[in-house]
């Protein structure tokens, strides 16, 4: 059967029938109910039946467990012609809880495709076709399944309990939050000043020092092949060494799913490669944690390579490594995760205004370092790739 998948943001799914009946008010009877609706076309000659169902992360969580991972690493692969676009498309996906999947009997057309349109502009949604094309409410193309750019001005959209969740208040939140704001003061930082509290400290399961530890020098070794998949080395020679490396440290168990792929691809993709490259910026944030920084420098340039480099190589083992660092006090990680919380806003806002970063801020650096300490803390404990990027 043809399909048409409606992703969106939403509180509740309580609206959703008085919105389906709005739809298909004209030339279509609506029967059935939460989660199910069939559409029957009142037409002597249009005899091509909707079905419509609902799932929401209430209902249905495992559904949102298993798929939206996939979603959210389907787009981080595309090659997308606007970076800005796909860091939009990823936010969007990020705050992703309700879902609506429309099967049709038969082919559909424009004129479904519009009704199908309507009903996602409605829900504050994007329509989702079976090629990954993705569609706002208008019906205009957002991107392509292959990475192009469609006319859509496409804007994420995050309803208030999906981006708000974690806004409860407490002295330590209240008192952490205002030290991020001063800091934010000190170097001409804009500010939101309802953006939320992080939770406390005992909402959260902050990574042990060894967690810690084999996710560094496991990104670190991985980074090295996606250094030389830029550069064109001999990539069946860089593989090698690599997987050698990884043995050596006994932290091949340590590489999450995307690179793993990278790493088995015949022919690596170059957009992923330089992703992860910029992911040395998430490592100098995990060596922070490990102690092995003294600071973390204001973002706006990008790490020292060489040190990040020796600070491994100059080890033998992984037990070495390890015995080189002393974990930061998880109060210390809160505290940075919420400046860097509320230095990604700052840097989202002046995107979306069409403004350089405040301060010379670098929003991939503060993109990344947020990466490490949300992970470090065990935000919402959430993957390594899947750690969202809502502000």
């Amino acid at each position: 059967m043809p399909y048409f998948t409606i992703f969106a943001s939403r509180n509740d799914t309580r609206d959703i029938d008085a919105l389906i009946h709005e739809t298909f008010s004209g030339g279509f009877k609506v029967g059935g109910s939460s989660p199910e609706w069939v559409i029957q076309p009142k037409g002597w000659f249009n005899k091509n039946k909707i079905t419509i169902r609902v799932a929401s992360e209430d209902s249905d969580p495992d559904y949102f467990e298993n798929n939206i991972p996939g979603m959210m690493g389907f787009y981080q692969r595309i090659p997308f012609e606007d970076e800005d676009l796909q860091y939009r498309v990823l936010t969007q996906i990020s705050v992703i809880n309700t879902m609506l999947a429309i099967e049709t009997e038969k082919e559909y057309g424009q004129d479904y495709l519009k009704l199908f349109a309507d009903l996602a502009g409605k829900l504050n949604g994007i329509g989702f076709l079976p090629d990954g094309m993705l569609l706002d409410g208008e019906g205009k193309v957002i991107v392509t399944g292959d990475g192009k750019s469609g006319p859509s001005d496409f804007r994420p959209f995050a309803c208030t309990r999906k981006i708000r969740g974690e806004d409860k208040s407490s002295a330590e939140g209240g008192e952490r939050k205002q030290r991020s704001i001063e800091y934010l003061k000190e170097h001409g930082v804009p500010y939101l000043e309802t953006l939320p509290e992080l939770p406390p400290l005992e909402e959260l399961a902050v990574k042990s020092r060894e967690q810690i530890a084999r996710r560094a020098v496991a990104l670190l070794i991985v980074i090295q092949y996606a250094c030389d998949v830029n550069q064109d080395e001999d990539l069946s020679e860089s593989k090698a060494f690599v997987k050698n490396m990884l043995d050596k440290f006994g932290v091949t168990e340590e590489l999450t799913e995307f690179e793993r792929d990278l790493l088995e691809q015949s022919e690596p993709d170059r957009q992923d490669a330089i992703n992860l490259v910029w992911q040395y910026e998430a490592y100098w944030g995990l060596l922070w944690g490990l102690g092995l920084l003294e600071e973390l420098d204001f973002p706006d340039e990008t790490c020292d390579c060489d040190y990040a480099i020796n600070v491994v190589s100059s080890c033998d083992s992984f037990d070495e490594f390890l015995n080189k660092t002393s974990i930061r006090r998880p109060e210390e990680m809160l505290d940075e995760a919420d400046k860097i919380y509320r230095l990604h806003w700052a840097c989202v806002n002046a995107r979306i205004k069409g403004e350089e970063a405040p301060a010379g801020l670098i929003e991939s650096v503060v993109l990344e370092r947020r990466r490490a300490l949300f992970w470090m803390i065990g935000h919402r404990d959430e993957a390594w790739n899947d750690i969202s990027m809502n502000t």
